[in-house]
C-alpha cells in the first residue's frame, strides 16, 4: 500500500465520446478554449452518389432557354405508345408492370412529358411489338 500514488486518477468505465459528439459545435468550441489541435476537412462532393449524376449541367438546365432545354418524347411516339397499349386492352399500370417501370413513367411517355430513355423505349418496343424509333415508326417489330 505504500507505493500508491494519490495524485493519479484512474477512470474506470469512462469512454470517449462518439464521433458525432466529437464533431458537435460544443465539442469544437471547448477544444478551441483548451488549445487542443483541431483538424477540419472539407470533402469535395462528399455525400453524393456521383455514378448516378446527370450528364448535363443541372444549373444550366434550370435556366432553360430555347437553345438549351430538356428533350421530351415526340408526340407521334407518345400517340403510338398509347394506341399500342389500347389495342392490347391494357391499362397504363398493366403496361408499366410488363416493362418493370412505374405507372407514372408510362403516363409521362404517353403525355409527351418524359425525357427519352433508350432503355425504356426499347422495353416498350418489345412489349408492344412495334417500332418507336427510326424512320419506320409504328411498323411491327421484326423479331428474328
Amino acid at each position: 500500500m505504500a507505493e500508491s500514488d494519490w495524485s493519479e486518477v484512474t477512470y474506470i468505465g469512462h469512454r470517449p465520446g462518439k464521433a458525432s459528439q466529437l464533431r458537435s459545435k460544443q465539442a469544437v468550441n471547448s477544444a478551441l478554449r483548451t488549445g487542443a489541435d483541431i483538424e477540419t476537412n472539407k470533402k469535395y462532393a462528399g455525400g453524393q452518389n456521383k455514378q448516378m449524376s446527370a450528364n448535363k449541367n443541372t444549373a444550366k438546365l434550370d435556366r432553360e432557354t430555347e437553345e438549351l432545354h430538356h428533350e421530351h418524347v415526340a408526340l407521334d411516339v407518345a400517340k403510338l405508345i398509347q394506341q399500342g397499349r389500347q389495342a392490347k386492352g391494357w391499362t397504363q399500370k398493366d403496361l408499366a408492370t410488363k416493362i418493370n417501370e412505374k405507372q407514372q413513367v408510362v403516363n409521362d411517355y404517353e403525355g409527351g412529358k418524359a425525357i427519352p430513355n433508350q432503355q425504356v423505349i426499347g422495353k416498350l418496343e418489345r412489349v408492344l411489338g412495334m417500332k418507336l424509333r427510326g424512320k419506320d415508326k409504328g411498323q411491327p417489330l421484326n423479331t428474328k
